[in-house]
């Protein structure tokens, strides 16, 4: 959790309201007698009534409390909440938030404005929605990630306007105020990383970027000093004065791969040097992209205390106790392809399938195996053409008279040590056919960039997966799984304890001591989001001593 307050600002912040800045109820309105104010009244609840909009959970909200303030009467209550927005306002930029959108000193003007009755009625209204404005974007996001990226299908956890309201209305407006970011360990450490960033390019950033295409250890010369620098100010090694590419360097080389995904070869070669010539700019970018993804995942019951996590351009399946990381292993993604690329969503495992048949997708199905089976109607004669009533159709009458349209069968590859899906698949049913399972291409694990399937994830090691999750439920997992795995038959598995699973994309991402990982946007999708966040105002605060 992120705390709103800084002391330099929190006692400027008080004066200005203290002192009389605002007028509201508690100004001349109070003093011209009963009648006046009884006309101020009504032409506050008559301005509230009239523009509370369609919202209807703030019209209820209000409807029930008879149209009285919450922002702009004298109270102490009232004048609490308006200071705590405030100070909330003020530091929306250190969260990335749109830049103007949240203007507390644009704010402060317009309360001062409010002269009558009328005048209130707007301002509280206005203040209403801000408010709520505030509390989605820092809460949950300022994006509808789908209508940017179509393959994000990612529900976002807006919580409720009367939810919301009644929170402000019942707690302390600065703890309610301070709650509302997400409490998560990587927004903590993915808004530090931000900050500290900020400070650097203010600060003149990392220096030069380095020359050449490749330097490796024992080379010496103008390259390998750079090559030196641009580590120092990376943080990755301590100031020295060598011109030499020697142990110190190369050390300082393999832990920068590491955190960028890379092979952690200590050579700085062509992959390593477009990782190490980044702009911090460019860097800056991907953590505030990362913040308003995490806003996303900010679910009021959480991630689960059990869970399945993939960040999909890590090329990694992870799964999570209490947390913490209990097991991990590589994996594989679709293709980058429109049609093959992995989507974004969080579901539930129910199941797995051991000894799995694999059931060709439909549009596999057609792009694929049907024009080569028009042209020999034995083609992919590993797969059985089955009917709508599972039986096998003969291949002998030939599928030439089909197209893609008409083909009225689907397609299967029986279990065995070729099948695609390998010996396991883990199964949290969902409408994009989306699930994790093994497979018999093992060597695609040895690359850096393992963007080969259609759209379901690949993992290198099942199996040691298949015992962690069984783990929960059987006293010896390993040979439960096993036996099963023996009889060659294909068997259905339930878990106990339904596993949540979240396929997210993090090219910029934080170690548990905080350190910054980054990897490549293999789609494009961040590049795509940062440039809506620029239309809805975001922008890199640089420049200047942050």
């Amino acid at each position: 959790m992120i705390s709103f307050q800084r002391p330099s600002r929190t006692r400027a912040l008080k004066a200005a309201v203290a002192a009389g800045a605002l007028f509201l109820a508690s100004g001349a309105a109070a003093q011209q007698g009963d009648s006046a104010l009884t006309f101020q009244v009504t032409a506050f609840k008559q301005a509230v009534a009239e523009n509370i909009g369609a919202d209807e959970q703030i019209a209820a909200f209000y409807r029930a409390r008879n149209f009285e303030p919450i922002w702009t009467s004298g109270s102490d209550a009232d004048r609490a909440r308006r200071l705590a927005l405030i100070e909330a306002f003020s530091l929306s930029d250190d969260h990335g938030l749109p830049r103007g959108r949240f203007d507390a000193n644009a704010l402060k003007a317009r309360m001062a404005q409010a002269q009558t009755g009328r005048d209130r009625g707007l301002l509280e209204i206005e203040l209403t929605n801000t408010f709520l404005q505030f509390a989605h974007d820092i809460q949950t996001g300022v994006l509808e990630p789908g209508k940017v990226v179509p393959a994000i299908k990612r529900v976002i956890p807006r919580r409720d306007a009367a939810e919301l309201l009644t929170r402000l209305v019942d707690e302390d407006p600065t703890a309610v105020m301070r709650s509302l970011s997400p409490s998560s360990p990587e927004y903590a450490r993915l808004m530090r990383a931000k900050l500290r960033l900020e400070h650097r390019i203010a600060h003149g950033g990392w220096g030069p970027t380095v020359p050449g295409g490749s330097l490796k250890p024992g080379q010496s010369g103008n390259a390998v000093v750079a090559l030196r620098n641009r580590l120092t100010a990376m943080g990755y090694l301590q100031p020295s004065l060598t011109q030499t590419y020697d142990s110190r360097i190369e050390a300082a080389v393999r832990e920068f791969q590491e955190d960028m995904g890379l092979t952690a070869d200590g050579v700085a070669g062509g992959s390593t040097m477009t990782a190490l010539n980044k702009s911090p700019e460019e860097r800056l970018k991907s953590i505030m992209v990362a913040m308003e993804r995490e806003r996303w995942l900010n679910l009021p019951d959480g991630l689960g205390q059990r869970h399945v996590r993939v960040n999909l351009v890590n090329f990694h399946a992870q799964i999570f106790d209490d947390n913490k990381l209990t097991f991990e292993t590589k994996s594989v993604i679709g293709q980058n392809k429109s049609t093959h690329e992995t989507p974004e969503f969080s579901d539930t495992m129910e199941h797995m399938v051991i000894n799995p048949s694999w059931y060709v997708p439909r549009s596999i199905i057609v792009s694929e195996y049907l024009p080569a089976m028009r042209a020999n109607p034995y083609a992919a004669g590993h797969l059985e053409v089955i009917d709508a009533r599972g039986r096998v159709v003969p291949r002998s009458n030939g599928f030439s008279q089909y197209s893609s349209r008409s083909f009225p069968f689907n397609m299967r590859q029986p279990p065995g040590p070729r099948n695609a899906l390998g010996s396991v698949k883990f199964m949290f049913p969902n409408k994009y056919n989306i699930y994790l399972h093994d497979t018999p291409s093992q060597d695609l694990f040895a690359r850096e960039v393992r963007t080969f399937s259609h759209g379901c994830i690949r993992l290198d090691d099942p199996h040691d997966f298949a015992y962690t999750l069984l783990a929960k439920q059987e006293s010896d997992p390993v040979n439960y799984f096993q036996s099963i795995l023996r009889t060659g038959q294909e068997t259905h598995v339930d878990l106990v304890e339904p596993v949540p699973v979240h396929l997210i994309y993090r090219t910029a991402f934080t170690s548990a001591k905080g350190q910054m990982n980054y990897r490549n946007d293999v789609y494009g999708r961040d590049a795509q989001l940062w440039r809506a966040l620029e239309r809805e105002g975001v922008a890199l605060r640089v420049g200047r001593n942050s």
